[in-house]
């Protein structure tokens, strides 16, 4: 027994002396309040992290203080106005304590956000999202202060949703300015931010927004359940994660909508969808989305009403060309050419006189080469894609026809088609119309007009199947809502559309104010 007592005096005399040397570290991987040992712990983490650095304090040979940070992902100057040079002051009620306190130590930062932990791992994920980590000797808890600060990009204009009406801000891939231009067009209590994080390694922040008591409870529980539900290394945009929640994902319709523009989010919130915002991406995500929530551009709301419902008839017009006017073109050839008008059918016969392939080669040559010029015109430099793809389908087309490749009707009919397949707001759903158009050309060069007629039923009938988040897709068509007509095939005039969409917003219908509109 005498031993022992000795034993034990030694171990607290040696620890008391040199405490780097006693690893003090329980089963949930706390802090020792040891700094040394601390400092070790995390340094095993970060073991071969070039980025990594640290700074030591002490204050008045009293308090010994080590700061932690990420170069790259920190402001170094504004750690050094608002953290070491109001610590190194003179800090009455630090100094005169014998201990320190998470308090007294805080009463010395300049900093705005501060928050403490009590494990190492806490630290880590601190460290790794840019925070400031403080390691005080004989605390055991260590002090995180937000003093962010990496290169980003500014504010623009989106790209992919151009507009002549309306605003000219879109997202950027830093998740605070994103949420900040939504919180600045919604001044509510009810706009919530809930922050999650997905991915095993990058840890990436996802932002989950909604308008509380407007949308539904059960929208907004599906979503958590499936973000939760993502187990996956790294989410390096919101891409990743439209595949992994989406309803149908062998489907080649979207059945979640991207946006760049913060406008269109917040018309999204104020129907009673959902919003999902992903760090280092600039696309946002709305659910559920329906087939004529890709067809409405953010600009039918700020155009005049009847203009508006003019365009949108054109584009579903257009709708309708870019999916089957090739088709159409192959039928009529091959198998219905007494629908064409004699006058019409001479010419037409005329100019693929010297074609030696049939109507369907021919389109198929065509398109394809089409499709390679439109994907030439994205990867090459801006001020040069637009060029080549232009010059490119000129210099291309008109060469082929003097050389009897293809006929000059086919060159109008795939332009047109072509021009057809901008019009549509969503890029998403321009890439499963043009590939569905492959489908119907097929169909047409085997079956005539009863082929694409077959495409047509079986399009209809996947798309009455789909669901986004629950809500049918053609919805409010199918099914029938006469209520929620007023923003489909038509923009209704703001003071008649003054009911959210039922199938989002039914918690609270009501959005607009009955008026006189007898001025």
């Amino acid at each position: 027994m005498r031993i022992l007592r000795r034993l034990k005096k030694l171990t607290a005399i040696i620890q008391e002396q040199n405490p780097a040397k006693i690893i003090v570290q329980d089963g949930n991987d706390r802090l020792s309040g040891f700094l040394q040992n601390d400092f070790s712990l995390v340094m095993q983490h970060f073991e071969g992290a070039s980025d990594f650095a640290y700074r030591e304090l002490t204050l008045k040979d009293k308090h010994v203080i080590t700061i932690l940070y990420l170069n790259g992902l920190v402001d170094i100057e504004r750690i050094e106005l608002n953290i070491i040079d109001p610590l190194l002051k003179h800090n009455e009620a630090l100094l005169k304590n014998p201990e320190p306190t998470i308090d007294n130590i805080k009463e010395g930062l300049s900093s705005a956000q501060v928050k403490h932990g009590e494990t190492i791992q806490e630290i880590v994920n601190h460290l790794l999202s840019g925070d400031t980590v403080l390691l005080i000797n004989g605390l055991k808890q260590s002090i995180f202060i937000s003093e962010q600060s990496w290169e980003k990009r500014s504010i623009e204009e989106p790209i992919s949703e151009a507009v002549v009406l309306g605003p000219r801000e879109g997202f950027t891939e830093d998740i605070q300015t994103n949420t900040s231009m939504i919180r600045r067009r919604l001044k509510t209590t009810k706009l919530k931010f809930e922050s999650i994080k997905i991915g095993n390694l990058s840890k990436t922040e996802v932002v989950i927004t909604y308008l509380d008591g407007i949308a539904q409870n059960s929208i907004i529980e599906e979503v958590h359940r499936r973000l939760n539900q993502i187990n996956i290394d790294a989410i390096e945009d919101s891409g990743y994660i439209v595949e992994l929640i989406e309803d149908h994902p062998y489907s080649v319709f979207p059945q979640i909508l991207q946006t760049e523009r913060p406008d269109r989010v917040v018309g999204n919130l104020l129907e009673g969808r959902v919003g999902i915002i992903v760090e280092n991406s600039p696309f946002a995500l709305i659910v559920p989305a329906t087939f004529f929530q890709m067809m409405s551009s953010p600009e039918d709301y700020y155009g005049r009403y009847i203009i508006t419902t003019f365009i949108r008839f054109i584009r579903y017009l257009f709708l309708l060309v870019a999916l089957m006017f090739p088709a159409i073109y192959i039928a009529v050839t091959t198998f219905h050419q007494e629908l064409l008008p004699t006058n019409l059918l001479f010419s037409v016969a005329a100019s693929r006189e010297t074609v030696p392939f049939p109507a369907v080669i021919e389109a198929l040559l065509m398109e394809i080469t089409f499709e390679a010029l439109r994907e030439a015109g994205l990867r090459l430099p801006r001020p040069i894609g637009s060029t080549v793809s232009i010059v490119g389908a000129l210099v291309i087309g008109q060469a082929a026809v003097e050389a009897g490749i293809v006929s000059a009707p086919l060159v109008i009919v795939v332009s047109t088609t072509g021009i057809a397949s901008f019009m549509f707001p969503s890029y998403a759903l321009t890439g499963a119309i043009r590939l569905l158009r492959f489908l119907m050309i097929f169909l047409a060069a085997t079956l005539g007009f009863y082929g694409i007629l077959l495409g047509v039923f079986f399009i209809l009938v996947h798309l009455v199947q789909l669901r986004s988040f629950g809500v049918p897709y053609l919805a409010p068509i199918a099914p029938f809502n006469f209520n929620n007509l007023k923003d489909v095939f038509i923009r209704a005039p703001w003071w008649k559309m003054n009911e959210r969409p039922e199938q989002t917003g039914k918690r609270n219908l009501k959005r607009l104010g009955l008026r006189n509109r007898k001025y």
